[in-house]
């Protein structure tokens, strides 16, 4: 950092200080530390501060004195996410939402939630679900991640299948820009077309437009019952049809959550499964509804499977097992990351029918490189978490070269780079792979509109050593 840096940083600190409650403002290296990278594999770098705002007021005031400074800011959740969003690779000051966890309000009589950014996923469920509502959105880290990062990210999960992502639940937010200025986006109503729909702009934009200080999210009725099934098959081939299968007989689970071999394998113990010889994949496939209707749809479910060559399904009939089955496959990322020196983790999406060429992909990269990639996740959708795993340092070009190749695959199935974890650092370099040079050039330009000073989460999405002309 310059001397000239340096002091815009102190002056910037010197009018948070004064704006946000004692203590807001935080200096101390050990701490610091604990800010300076998120669950990716992202570089880490300590920022310079870090300032915990309690309410909208305080980051209005953080966000004024950072532009008028020209101090970079990054926002933060949990820290949950795969990309390096959190990670302040400029320094200057983490902006922490995470204090900011109130659920405002739920009203059953709306179907509405008035939740902070820092109310844990979890949390909400558990308050709605009181309240005989429902939250589907699910991410896998739903015990620790914040609705902010949700909404940064438009996290998805297991329940997508069915229910969509997190921005599909969005009505209205309140965000602050990168110049302080607070504003209300959205609808507070479930119907309305009102101007340009900034809501959605701002989900899932990564925290490079705004700061989101308050969510107003919709909700549905809690579904009555619950049926889980392990579905066991031979091929890949068999995991398209068998979902096209249900489709058309007008059956959409919650859930169909594919596990390949190798995931399997390491499934295996943690969930107590008994795999029958010859299953290539499992399918955790979950049902919800009128408890009347369900015995009927399980079955129906197991005969579109067996019709299309599944070896064998079984049933979770009690809520212990399906608790164990879910929560080793929520594991699965931390339990690949013990069985390896070094793990890298790329969500893509392709459409559900390319699933199967996409495994194939996946094996031939594989094959190709000499790297370990076990793929799991969310078969209903075409999200899948193709997983890397080696245990040299001198791999790592190898490992370069088969990410680049499975994202090169996944566009040229019709897919897109990412499905819930965004862009990031990580992905920055690959973002001219699937957009053109004239549509990064415009998003650049909506983005200097919200962040005139860029000093709003800067080097996230667009890689700035990419020239938007030509391939890096």
């Amino acid at each position: 950092m310059t001397q000239a840096s340096r002091v815009s940083l102190e002056r910037a600190l010197l009018e948070i200080d004064r704006a946000c409650q004692d203590g807001a403002v935080v200096r101390d290296p050990d701490v610091l530390e604990a800010y300076a990278g998120d669950e990716s594999e992202a570089p880490r770098r300590r920022p310079d501060a870090l300032v915990r705002a309690s309410n909208a007021r305080e980051v209005e005031a953080v966000l004024a004195a950072a532009t008028k400074h020209g101090v970079p800011v990054t926002p933060r959740g949990a820290g949950t996410g795969r990309v390096g969003g959190a990670v302040p690779s400029m320094g200057g000051i983490v902006l922490s939402t995470e204090s900011m966890r109130s659920i405002v309000d739920v009203s059953d009589e709306e179907l509405v939630a008035v939740v902070q950014p820092g109310v844990v996923t979890g949390a909400l469920h558990e308050a709605v679900e009181a309240e005989g509502l429902f939250y589907p959105p699910d991410p896998n880290s739903l015990g620790t991640c914040t609705i902010g990062g949700n909404l940064a990210c438009n996290a998805g999960g297991p329940r997508a299948f069915k229910y969509g992502v997190t921005g599909d639940f969005v009505l209205s937010l309140e965000v602050v820009t990168a110049e302080g200025t607070r504003l209300h986006v959205g609808k507070p109503t479930v119907k309305g077309v009102t101007g340009y729909d900034l809501a959605k702009l701002v989900v899932g934009s990564e925290g490079t437009l705004g700061v989101i200080t308050q969510a107003r999210m919709r909700l549905v009725p809690r579904p009555e019952a619950l049926r889980t099934l392990l579905v066991f098959v031979p091929d890949d081939e068999t995991i398209g049809r068998g979902i096209t299968g249900l489709l058309r007989r007008g059956i959409v689970p919650r859930c169909v959550e594919l596990v390949d071999s190798i995931a399997l394998e390491l499934i295996r113990t943690s969930a107590g499964l008994a795999i029958p010889e010859g299953a290539r994949a499992m399918l955790l496939v979950e049902l919800d509804g009128p408890e009347l209707l369900l015995e009927r749809e399980v079955e129906r479910t197991g005969n579109a499977f067996y019709d299309e060559g599944a070896l064998e399904i079984l049933t979770a009939d009690r809520g212990a097992e399906r608790e164990r089955l879910w929560g080793a496959r929520r594991e699965l990322s931390r339990t690949l990351r013990k069985t390896a020196r070094f793990k890298l983790s790329e969500d893509v999406v392709v459409p559900r029918t390319r699933v199967f060429d996409l495994l194939r992909v996946c094996r031939e990269l594989s094959a190709r490189h000499g790297v370990v990639m076990p793929t799991y996740g969310h078969a209903g959708d075409g999200n899948l978490h193709v997983n890397f795993l080696w245990n040299d340092e001198a791999q790592r070009p190898d490992v370069d070269r088969a990410i680049r190749g499975l994202f090169e695959a996944t566009i040229a199935l019709g897919g897109t780079l990412s499905g819930e974890h965004g862009i990031g650092v990580l992905k920055a370099p690959y973002l001219h792979l699937e957009q053109s040079p004239e549509l990064i050039a415009l998003q650049k330009r909506i983005k200097g509109l919200f962040d005139p000073a860029g000093i709003l989460n800067p080097g996230k999405i667009f890689d700035p050593g990419h020239r938007a002309h030509g391939p890096c």
